[in-house]
């Protein structure tokens, strides 16, 4: 579990991490360093970047972060072969949903992004990202995830070095249940961690 702590303040994560949390994340490169900073003195923690990430911002961020979840283009991946100092985790974000308003390659361009990726060795393909629409019915939401889940096999079964794609990051709150049934092995928890009442 990936705990998303974008709604609450440092206190509140800290409150998680005490409970034996290990994985956060945030969607944006400020707070995260924000948060990152505030809890400095917690070594075990894990940091996670689930959010659109613009290539001016890669140099803040890429070295501050453990796993990335959100690589969508060949100048993004070139930026951060660029600017990391060490191997980065990276999940490749596909638009399965096909819907406008998200980011991600499609599952047609996928395989021939994975081919371009060969040769940065900074970035480290260990898995395939998701998010389902969010007023989408149960079966349309494990459409989603189970297309997701086939595409993360295939590339898995190409035993690519630098993309050994043996991970799923999909599901948060709302759907996550049905993303563990459909194979998730990293599921974006934040509303009902923080729910009042």
């Amino acid at each position: 579990m990936v705990a998303v702590t974008k709604s609450v303040d440092s206190t509140e994560a800290n409150e998680l991490v005490e409970l034996g949390v290990r994985n956060l994340a945030e969607n944006r490169v400020d707070k995260l360093l924000e948060k990152k900073q505030s809890l400095s003195q917690k070594q075990h923690i894990k940091w996670h970047l689930i959010g659109n990430l613009q290539r001016r911002k890669v140099k803040l961020i890429i070295n501050e972060i453990d796993c990335f979840h959100a690589l969508d283009s060949l100048r993004l991946a070139q930026e951060i072969q660029k600017r990391a100092e060490h191997q980065i985790d990276c999940f490749i974000e596909v638009n399965v949903s096909g819907e406008e308003s998200k980011h991600g390659v499609s599952p047609e361009e996928l395989f021939s992004f994975i081919k371009e990726l060969e040769g940065l060795d900074k970035v480290h393909v260990i898995g395939l990202m998701t998010m389902a629409p969010y007023d989408a019915n149960e079966s349309e939401v494990r459409a989603v995830f189970s297309e997701l889940r086939q595409l993360q096999e295939s590339v898995r079964d190409l035993n690519l070095q630098y993309a050994p794609c043996t991970e799923l990051s999909m599901g948060m709150s709302q759907d996550f249940k049905t993303a563990i049934e459909e194979g998730a092995t990293f599921v974006r928890i934040g509303t009902a961690l923080f729910k009042k009442g």
